[in-house]
């Protein structure tokens, strides 16, 4: 593995009694694409806003870039203008534009002026697809592109590290392709990426790792054709068949009632 960019190490998170991550450990390298899967409740979500401090550990360490983002004096704001998040719901401002929209944080966070936030926000609307967008306002357009709009919004701060939480969940069928195909060319473009998802064609074409977590647990933790193609355990197995053949889910669910 090259330099790692993400450091988890003995990661904890409790809620009240609900301890939701126990005791995580992993490593993610520079420029590598780590798809996380698992049921829902397992901690995936969890553990990923952890690495920003979205969420604050209860126990353990993260670092990224080298910098320990659980240090207690650590400037936090620093490191996250360090780190892109994507959510699984689009959180555009809708009274601006598209190019506002990607303009306004980074004239607060980054400083900069109009001119070049402005060109910075183009620039991304053309890798993500979007150029004719600009002057868009985000209830024009469709969820795809909507989500689109926030991946461009992302990349305009110039992150090191890109984090997914469930970015196409949202979506009609037919628009996922579109926002799966602006994170594949991320990807070839060598970005750091942590993907939790349930999109299996993407994490087996795209992933680098498939870390497959139930329970606030690593279980299994692999290539592609490790986990999700041929699975050690039986925890892995059983969430893969009602993943991928939900019929046979809702065929247990009413034997078992």
């Amino acid at each position: 593995m090259s330099r790692p960019e993400i450091q988890i190490r003995d990661l904890h998170k409790s809620f009240g009694d609900n301890h939701v991550l126990r005791g995580i450990d992993l490593e993610i390298g520079q420029g590598e694409v780590v798809c996380v899967i698992g049921p829902s409740g397992s901690g995936k979500s969890t553990l990923l806003r952890c690495v920003n401090l979205l969420e604050e550990p209860t126990k353990g360490q993260v670092l990224v870039g080298g910098t320990e983002v659980t240090d207690p004096d650590v400037d936090i704001d620093a490191v996250r203008r360090r780190i892109g998040m994507v959510f699984q719901h689009f959180n555009l401002f809708p009274h601006l534009t598209v190019t506002e929209n990607l303009t306004l944080p980074q004239r607060r966070v980054l400083r900069r002026d109009k001119a070049r936030a402005a060109q910075v926000a183009a620039e991304n609307l053309r890798r993500v697809g979007l150029a004719e967008k600009a002057n868009a306002y985000p209830s024009s357009l469709s969820g795809g592109q909507q989500q689109r709009v926030a991946i461009a919004r992302a990349l305009a701060m110039g992150p090191e590290v890109m984090l997914f939480d469930e970015p196409t969940s949202a979506l009609d069928p037919e628009l996922v392709g579109d926002v799966l195909a602006v994170m594949r060319m991320l990807a070839q473009e060598g970005m750091t990426m942590m993907v939790v998802t349930h999109e299996m064609t993407f994490a087996r074409e795209v992933a680098d790792r498939v870390v497959f977590m139930d329970g606030g647990v690593i279980v299994e933790d692999g290539t592609p054709e490790q986990v999700i193609a041929n699975p050690r355990h039986e925890r892995t197995r059983h969430f893969l068949s009602r993943l991928l053949d939900p019929a046979m889910a809702d065929v247990e669910e009413n034997n078992a009632g």
